[in-house]
């Protein structure tokens, strides 16, 4: 596998990437964004890409009409088409979990609409940062289905009960102030500095050890009864590693200098 993708292989996706992270803006204005079968498939090319070549993940979305729009959910056209077997299937649960699992962090950067599995998408992420005009929500009952690609369980962790309810089973849309204070989203920033917000985030990622954030993340994401077992057995890991030597030996470097008193 290359170290880098094409981006004229892509056609729902615009990527980028530098040497410590990727970008990849949905990017089907014509259509708000909506996650078709094509999309699912560039989003496996790009966690595959990933997975073999670790670096954080920012997703954002684009521009319709003049107006931020990150997805505004599944394609109707082809998920109505869609019966039992697809469903199954797991299409866009199955992308989502590879997006939740990849071995960096991954940073939605949400502007406009999220609905549906546009929604779905952003919870997938480990950081979620907002524009003002941000609105975030699950109306698929109201279609007659459920959010099965994560919603019914992960908002539940992200926000609590109560408000997972009020959007799951009620269809609340939340805007960026309700999903900040429900901590569906970490902070918010005008649209025309929102993608600037995110590359500072994966600036301050990319200050840290690579392999011990990896080991973090999965560590993170293991039930409560793995630990503390699984904590002390990453840790001795990370103790063989050559770049704990180099960076504790680079602090007490710097600590000793500042208490060397001046020549």
């Amino acid at each position: 596998m290359s170290q880098t993708l094409n981006p004229e292989d892509f056609s729902t996706l615009t990527i980028s990437e530098t040497d410590n992270r990727f970008h990849a803006q949905l990017d089907r204005p014509e259509v708000r964004n909506a996650i078709d079968a094509a999309m699912i498939d560039e989003l496996h090319a790009v966690c595959a890409h990933l997975e073999a070549f670790p670096k954080t993940l920012i997703l954002s979305g684009t521009e319709a009409g003049g107006k931020g729009i990150f997805a505004s959910g599944a394609d109707i056209g082809q998920l109505r088409e869609r019966r039992r077997d697809d469903a199954l299937r797991g299409i866009n649960s199955t992308a989502f979990d590879r997006i939740a699992k990849l071995p960096m962090p991954v940073i939605a950067a949400i502007d406009g609409y999220a609905l549906g599995g546009g929604a779905e998408l952003a919870w997938a992420a480990d950081f979620r940062l907002a524009t003002p005009r941000v609105k975030v929500g699950q109306p698929e009952t109201g279609l007659g289905i459920i959010p099965a690609a994560g919603a019914l369980w992960r908002l539940k962790e992200l926000a609590g009960e109560a408000i997972a309810k009020e959007i799951l089973l009620a269809g609340r849309i939340l805007s960026a102030e309700e999903a900040l204070s429900h901590g569906l989203v970490s902070s918010i920033h005008e649209p025309e500095d929102l993608l600037a917000a995110a590359e500072e985030l994966a600036g301050r990622i990319a200050k840290q050890d690579p392999l011990a954030v990896q080991v973090s993340k999965r560590v993170f994401a293991m039930p409560r009864e793995a630990h503390p077992h699984v904590d002390n057995l990453a840790q001795a890991i990370l103790f063989e590693s050559q770049a704990k030597f180099d960076r504790m030996q680079a602090f007490l470097d710097r600590k000793k200098q500042k208490e060397s008193p001046s020549q």
